[in-house]
């Protein structure tokens, strides 16, 4: 375990304990829910850059739309011949 994660473990851990009103015998069990947190956060930067890397992707221009086509003009009725 490296220096780094062994040292925000501890400190995760230390809060638990601290917002669990310093319990006394519970120290496995705060240790353990930090390194789940920690891990956790861990795995969720490493994911991270790939999901920015996607967003920067420059996207295909939207096609413009076209507008509703009015409705076709009635043509005039066929003059009747007056007989």
């Amino acid at each position: 375990m490296s220096d780094d994660r062994q040292h925000r473990i501890r400190q995760r851990a230390h809060k638990i304990w601290e917002s669990h009103g310093h319990p006394h015998g519970s120290d496995r069990e705060h240790w353990e829910q930090a390194t789940r947190e920690i891990d956790a956060e861990d795995a969720a930067a490493k994911k991270k850059p790939a999901r920015a890397a996607a967003a920067v992707k420059p996207k295909a221009a939207a096609k413009p739309v076209a507008a509703p086509k009015a409705p076709a003009a009635k043509k005039p009725a066929a003059k009747t011949k007056a007989k």
